[in-house]
C-alpha cells in the first residue's frame, strides 16, 4: 500500500492533506501545475484589473490543487468536480481541515456525461485547471502494483489515446472561460503535439499557448 495511505496524509505544496484509498495521490510534478497558474493569476494580465477571480478544478481528487490555489490567494473562488463520489467527500474534508471551505465549491459530477449540468454549476471562471485521467488504456497493465491496486483507475485511464476527459474539457472550455481565461493541464508527454493539432481542427474560441517540461522533464 502506499505509504500516503498507510500514514493517512501528504504534504502538497503548503498544505497537508488528509489521504485515503482509491482518491488519487498528488504527485511533486503536479506542485508546477500550481506555481504556473498562481503565477498567471498574480499578473492579471489577461484578467483584467477589475475582474474577480474564480477558477475550476476538473478532477480535484484530495483537493490538492484548488487548496494550494485557495491557500495562495486569498481572494480567489474555486469551482471543483470530481467523477468520483470518494474524491469530492475527501476535498471537502481536506477544505474543512484547512478553513477554506467557504470559497469552495465540490460537487460529484462527470464532466464526461454532465458537462451541461457543469455549465450551470460555474457561470464564467478566469483559469479551468485539470490534472486529468490521461494515461492510454494499454499503458493501464503496466502500472506499478501499488498504483494498479489501491488508487482510483477513474483518475488514471484516459481512453485509448489519453484523451477522452482532455477533449471534453476542451469542448467546454469556451462556454467557461473569461475573454482571455486560460486552460491548465498535466498531460502525457505524447500528448502536447496532438492536442495542439486536435483544438486548431475541432475548438473555435481557443487557442494552445503553449507547452511547459516538469520536473522530471515531462511535456
Amino acid at each position: 500500500m502506499p505509504v500516503q495511505y498507510v500514514i493517512e496524509e501528504w504534504d502538497f505544496r503548503d498544505v497537508t492533506l488528509k489521504m485515503r484509498p482509491p482518491v488519487f495521490i498528488p504527485r511533486p510534478e503536479t506542485e508546477e501545475l500550481v506555481e504556473l497558474v498562481l503565477g498567471d493569476l498574480e499578473s492579471r494580465s489577461w484578467v483584467g484589473a477589475d475582474t474577480q477571480q474564480t477558477c475550476l478544478e476538473v478532477g480535484c481528487g484530495s483537493g490538492a490543487i484548488s487548496l494550494s490555489l485557495l491557500r495562495s490567494r486569498p481572494q480567489l473562488q474555486v469551482l471543483a468536480v470530481d467523477q468520483s463520489r470518494d474524491a469530492v467527500e475527501l476535498t471537502a474534508e481536506n477544505a474543512g481541515r484547512l478553513g477554506l471551505e467557504d470559497r469552495l465549491q465540490v460537487h460529484h459530477l462527470d464532466v464526461m456525461k454532465a458537462g451541461e449540468t457543469l455549465l450551470s454549476l460555474c457561470g464564467s471562471v478566469s483559469a479551468l485547471v485539470s490534472n486529468p485521467p490521461y494515461l492510454f488504456s494499454e499503458d493501464m497493465n503496466s502500472l506499478e502494483p501499488e498504483i494498479s491496486r489501491f488508487e482510483d483507475h477513474g483518475a488514471l485511464d484516459g481512453g485509448e489515446d489519453g484523451l477522452n476527459t482532455i477533449k471534453q474539457i476542451l469542448i467546454l472550455a469556451p462556454q467557461i472561460l473569461i475573454n482571455h481565461g486560460r486552460v491548465y493541464l498535466e498531460v502525457e508527454p505524447r500528448h502536447p503535439a496532438r492536442i495542439q493539432a486536435w483544438v486548431e481542427a475541432n475548438v473555435g474560441g481557443l487557442c494552445y499557448v503553449e507547452t511547459r517540461r516538469d520536473i522530471s522533464g515531462r511535456s
